[in-house]
């Protein structure tokens, strides 16, 4: 029976030799694959900015029409000068 002990050690000296026993890839990355990855990121960043600024700005584009319905609500202003 292996011991956490043991299991740690052992899983550091697997990926110890692991990382030092790998050779570093020799890819190219081409332009069009560049500006692709990029417009793929930036589409990304872009759709989560817009998620966020609507969650944010619904509730205050919520209150400022029910303000605007309240102000511009005939019914209200003869209700006012009845009493």
């Amino acid at each position: 029976m292996m011991t956490y002990k043991t299991a740690y050690k052992t899983a550091i000296f697997f990926l110890a030799t692991l990382f030092v026993a790998v050779h570093p890839a020799a890819a190219y990355v081409g332009p069009g694959a560049g500006l692709s990855l990029l417009g793929a990121l930036w589409g990304l960043l872009l759709a989560v900015a817009a998620a966020l600024g609507f969650i944010i700005l619904w509730p205050l584009r919520r209150m400022r029409q029910r303000a605007r319905a309240r102000v511009n609500d005939p019914m209200d202003d003869l209700s006012q000068n009845r009493k």
